[in-house]
């Protein structure tokens, strides 16, 4: 009760503060999914001033999906939006000249009821396993690649069911599949009610030729856009980190999007934070970089021209040099 108590205040708190502009901030317009982790970090920029010390006015596009951010980018509407890095690299082959900024390096995993028998992913071969995001989402791939190395097409020696993530995990839940792979957020949750961690993505990417756990997810942006407005870009970017630090440091201050996550409880909201801080980007863009040529190569086998386009290597202006400190 407690819980739903303090939910019910944030989220009254939340309604009633003000996004207008202020004297002399410059505006970025921002487009981002209601029900996204991005709407999170932006309750906290908002809630401690973080803009008005960047003297920033974030106008934000809510959307309700990555697709209609796409689409906002494209047509002008907004100047930044989160998606990954295939993405950017697919439309600049195209001829879009987006760029690429990490984000997070918060993955999937592989999820199993904590009674499983299923200790190893070559067990799931012979298994019932719903592929949350499609056939050509980049969990189900890297997982395939990997599995691949021991000779094991798990394509073909698995039943696979694809759908939506919140469908997929209440099947999972239900004990209608072995298992799941799905976003980081829905294995979370999963976690919370006892499900167990068969594998993390990122712990598989080593054996694919990664050096890091590395953003799969980042802001993305026109290149131009970017190099007229450097600073301005800079100012975004350097606000957003300051909002990560607070939810990577305050316990509290989850208490307080906790309306926000969706959490159904403490110990969804918990896994939620610790999921989200493992998964904030420490390291230097040229590292990222580095990782994201050898996994989409990695991905361009497996996924091929359906998934990447022509291009078989990353476009080499994907990732953005032009933020300062990078």
């Amino acid at each position: 009760m407690k819980f739903f108590v303090r939910t019910l205040l944030a989220a009254v708190t939340l309604a009633v503060m003000p996004l207008g502009a202020f004297c002399g901030a410059e505006t970025i317009r921002v487009a981002a999914q209601k029900t996204g982790t991005f709407g999170w970090e932006l309750a906290v920029i908002r809630a401690h001033g973080l803009d008005k010390k960047s003297n920033l006015d974030i106008q934000v596009l809510e959307l309700a999906s990555p697709e209609a951010g796409k689409i906002a980018l494209r047509a002008g509407n907004a100047d930044i939006m989160v998606s990954d890095w295939l993405w950017v690299s697919r439309e600049r082959g195209l001829g879009a000249k987006l760029t690429f900024y990490p984000y997070s390096s918060a993955l999937g995993a592989v999820m199993v009821p904590g009674s499983s028998p299923i200790r190893a992913l070559a067990d799931l071969k012979g298994r019932k396993l719903a592929v949350a995001g499609g056939p050509i989402d980049k969990n189900w791939l890297l997982l395939q690649a990997w599995l691949k190395q021991d000779n094991i097409d798990l394509k073909s020696e698995a039943t696979i069911a694809y759908g939506a993530p919140p469908l997929l995990a209440a099947k999972t839940l239900s004990g209608e599949m072995d298992a799941t792979i799905n976003y980081w957020n829905f294995c979370a949750a999963l976690e919370a009610k006892g499900f167990r961690r068969l594998a993390g993505i990122e712990d598989i990417l080593p054996r694919l030729g990664a050096k890091g756990r590395i953003a799969m997810i980042g802001y993305v942006f026109d290149e131009e856009w970017g190099n007229a407005n450097r600073d301005l870009a800079a100012r975004f970017i350097a606000m957003t980190r300051a909002a990560k630090e607070i939810l990577a440091s305050s316990d509290a201050e989850w208490e307080t999007i906790a309306t926000l996550t969706g959490a159904a409880d403490e110990a969804t909201l918990h896994a939620y934070r610790d999921r989200y801080r493992e998964g904030i980007p420490r390291r230097p863009i040229a590292d990222e970089e580095a990782d994201a040529r050898i996994l989409y190569r990695v991905l361009a086998d497996v996924g091929g021209r359906e998934l990447v386009g022509p291009a078989t290597e990353l476009d080499p202006g994907t990732f953005t040099h032009a933020i300062p400190g990078d």
